[in-house]
């Protein structure tokens, strides 16, 4: 449209991001009032908002990672298994590592093209987190925290984590989401209790595997047995777990990579919440290379890879968001393997033609699309980890749109290994999407505050009550604590809890 009008009347095209830019100031300057539609028009990539969120990722400095992965890349002036090129690792040393400085750049970057930051996630990338030095993470995560809470302004002086996390809670920009990536060989209960220290609310596994042989054959140095505990530790102290999964690993096949997803939501021991399917690319980077030069590994062509992914995309239930296909790595990085970057795209338009569908949470999140006042409220219950899971969502009638959801736990009411949770039912997710909406803002046509979270949280607290729980904690975000506290609940011990009558 705007190359169209330029072209009518010969005059030089503007860029979304500079006419953003100039909205701004002369919404700030009183000369114009704010406009939704023109703000919708100008906003450049909207997917970076549709969930309700926008996502930051933050990369770690360089460190040794304890892992000897076949297929992993190793650079000493990066994080193990990232490379220069990669859009983030290009912001992380484009300012020195330093997390305060990934954050306000990313965020400055993404208001420019048009982005809300009122709610953030944030994403800490980079080899182990659980292997680098404890002091580090401290200061890292107090950092990034501390860097919300500063933007747009800029400050120097470190300030400690409880301190950065108490003044996030009334922040103008919250992140009610915090994620590390880690091995499950160095998760264990007493990392678990530090994580929740930190404000760690969901974690990604390198579970890449659930076959033995298929992680031995590529050095893993983890089992499926490690993989099976930790996803059960993490989900009894509500965190969110994430899954990496790789296909065609050396030893593996297409056969076996579809038979792997048939088992990841049918076996109760993995049931992951959320997934990233990361598909081999050999690289000369990594130890895989000499394996591959010698004829002993073959690699999918793109039509047999989009040919699987569509397969497993069928298999992903409800109640599990894919949010990746693909790692984000240049294409002349990669010796083997796809270099499709758009993947995702090429798949979802072929299951359009062929009128196919995915039901993962990520295809049927409601985006840009208006509110509907017909939402309805659906209830899940399966096993996941010993013990029942309930899944709570609004959806449109017929499924194919989704507006919220919450995740609810009924672990051991007398066994956990925090104490704060005996007794307890959990929430491990509560999320509603759409366009991001300010915090005390309101946007019609968005399904952020219309109230769903707090019928959803409602329905929990009815479950949890009627199966004998004495009271519901949530692993709520630093950003959110104030939410919560609305709805009647405490903090402790890092949750926000609520006591039944």
């Amino acid at each position: 449209m705007q190359r169209k009008f330029a072209r009518r009347y010969k005059i030089q095209f503007f860029r979304k991001d500079k006419l953003i830019q100039t909205y701004h100031r002369l919404l700030e300057s009183g000369k114009i009032e704010e406009n939704k539609n023109i703000e919708n028009l100008l906003r450049v990539r909207s997917t970076r908002s549709l969930s309700g969120i926008v996502s930051v990722s933050v990369l770690t400095k360089p460190y040794p990672c304890p892992g000897r992965c076949l297929y992993c890349p190793n650079n000493p002036d990066f994080p193990k298994s990232y490379l220069p090129d990669e859009p983030a690792v290009m912001r992380a040393s484009a300012n020195k590592f330093d997390p305060y400085k990934q954050v306000h750049s990313r965020l400055k970057a993404l208001e420019a093209i048009g982005h809300k930051t009122s709610k953030i996630s944030v994403r800490i990338i980079g080899g182990t987190w659980s292997f680098y030095e404890k002091r580090y993470q401290t200061w890292f995560i107090s950092r990034i925290f501390q860097a919300a809470n500063d933007y747009p302004h800029l400050n120097a002086k470190s300030l400690p984590l409880l301190t950065t996390q108490k003044n996030n809670e009334t922040a103008k920009r919250k992140i009610i989401e915090l994620s590390v990536e880690t091995r499950q060989d160095y998760i264990n209960e007493n990392e678990i209790k530090r994580l929740r220290k930190l404000g760690v609310t969901k974690v990604e596994i390198g579970v890449q595997s659930i076959y033995d042989e298929i992680l031995q054959k590529n050095n893993r140095q983890s089992t499926v047995a490690d993989s099976i505990k930790v996803t059960k530790l993490l989900k009894d102290a509500g965190f969110k777990v994430s899954y990496q999964i790789m296909l065609n690993l050396y030893g593996s096949s297409k056969q076996m990579d579809e038979q792997m997803f048939d088992e990841l939501f049918s076996n109760p021991d993995f049931m992951p919440d959320h997934l990233k399917i990361y598909p081999l690319v050999v690289l000369k980077e990594a130890p895989l290379y000499k394996i591959y030069q010698a004829g002993k590994i073959k690699i999918y062509t793109d039509r047999q890879l989009a040919d699987l992914i569509i397969k497993i995309k069928q298999k992903v239930p409800i109640t599990c968001r894919i949010e990746r296909i693909i790692r984000d790595i240049p294409a002349k990085y990669i010796v083997a393997g796809s270099k499709v970057s758009n993947l995702r795209q090429i798949i979802q338009n072929k299951m359009k033609k062929e009128s196919l569908s995915c039901r993962c949470i990520r295809c049927r999140e409601i985006g840009p699309e208006h509110f509907s006042r017909e939402v309805k409220m659906f209830v899940e219950q399966f096993e996941a980890s010993g013990a029942p899971e309930y899944f709570l969502s609004f959806d449109s009638a017929d499924r194919k749109k989704l507006y919220g959801m919450l995740r609810l736990r009924l672990p051991n009411k007398n066994e956990p290994f925090i104490r704060a949770l005996k007794n307890s039912a959990l929430v491990r997710e509560m999320h509603v999407y759409g366009q991001q909406v300010e915090v005390a803002g309101s946007e019609k046509h968005s399904s952020q505050h219309k109230g769903l979270g707090k019928l959803l949280i409602s329905r929990a607290e009815e479950i949890a009550a009627q199966h004998g729980y004495k009271k519901i904690a949530v692993i709520a975000g630093i950003g959110v604590k104030e939410y919560f506290a609305k709805l009647g609940y405490v903090e402790e011990s890092t949750y926000m809890v609520k006591k039944f009558i």
